[in-house]
């Protein structure tokens, strides 16, 4: 809802003489809480509903966090904006503990995430990663209640819902790379709808739609969904565009890693040149292992 009201406010800044209304959902991915998204279907659980909406008519447009959105759009639909990129890291929440570094052996940390949980067992395999889902109250109350030492969740969900306060700290991309459009936000419509495109076209901000498309190619080249550790950040300094991605078992123990630099314009080329590099270190195999696990 957050989200959707920060691009209602954008809307309305643009189109003042505008009328937004807001069709609040819920979806698969709110509902089911006891399984991990990875047993459940995936990301797609979290956008399906809200497609729908669009498809028969009842909404003219969705506003999706980008990361949640499956690699490929279905049929009839398109994603017209990508809004500017808030904090893409990821970050600790605990109360008893300021870093990862902290933690003892055997200490219990919550995530959602496949990818994170590859990323933290690879550096401290000392530690004990269990599930953890639901909305973000609900992630903090398990935490509060002593269900978990720590938890690990997107640091702009937390910052978007005035809760940055409750973060020990953050986990930089070398320690925890971020999953392709973590931090973004996108918004779709129907793709018979050119005029809407054409109003929804001052909200796209050009180099984070650069960066989540170089990432999100590069998931879409293995199949990325939330049943495989797949991570793909890109950022943009001066024109160039730093790409890195990684595969990985969800026990951290093989992971092949790769990295690359060129123009920003150049991403399709860029993440083409990932993909072969993570290619050439096995990552076929260590993502046929993932789906046979």
């Amino acid at each position: 809802m957050w989200q959707a009201e920060h691009v209602q406010a954008r809307l309305l800044t643009l189109y003042p003489e505008c009328e937004i209304k807001l069709l609040g959902m819920t979806t698969r991915g709110d509902q089911i809480l006891d399984r991990t998204l990875s047993k459940v279907g995936g990301k797609g659980l979290f956008v399906k509903e809200l497609e729908a909406a669009i498809l028969d008519g009842r909404a003219d447009l969705a506003v999706h966090s980008l990361k949640d959105m499956p690699m490929h759009v279905p049929s009839g639909l398109q994603l017209v904006a990508v809004l500017e990129r808030a904090d893409p890291r990821d970050a600790l929440v605990s109360n008893e503990f300021a870093s990862l570094e902290e933690l003892p052996p055997g200490a219990i940390v919550g995530t959602s995430s496949l990818r994170r949980q590859a990323a933290l067992m690879a550096r401290y395999p000392h530690l004990i990663i269990r599930p953890l889902r639901g909305n973000v109250d609900t992630r903090l109350r398990k935490l509060d209640e002593g269900a978990y030492v720590g938890i690990i969740l997107a640091a702009a969900g937390l910052q978007r819902l005035g809760l940055e306060d409750r973060i020990r700290c953050y986990i930089e991309p070398e320690e925890s790379l971020p999953s392709a459009g973590q931090g973004a936000m996108t918004i779709e419509i129907a793709d018979n709808r050119p005029e809407l495109a054409t109003w929804l076209a001052p909200l796209n901000h050009m180099p984070s739609a650069l960066t989540v498309y170089a990432e999100r190619s590069v998931s879409t080249a293995f199949g990325g969904s939330c049943q495989i550790p797949l991570a793909a950040f890109a950022t943009i300094s001066n024109d160039i565009m730093h790409l890195r991605a990684f595969v990985a078992t969800p026990d951290g123990r093989q992971i092949a890693w790769a990295e690359v630099r060129g123009n920003s314009r150049d991403g399709t080329a860029l993440s083409a040149q990932i993909v072969a590099q993570l290619k050439a270190q096995g990552a076929p195999a260590i993502l046929a292992r993932c789906r046979d696990d």
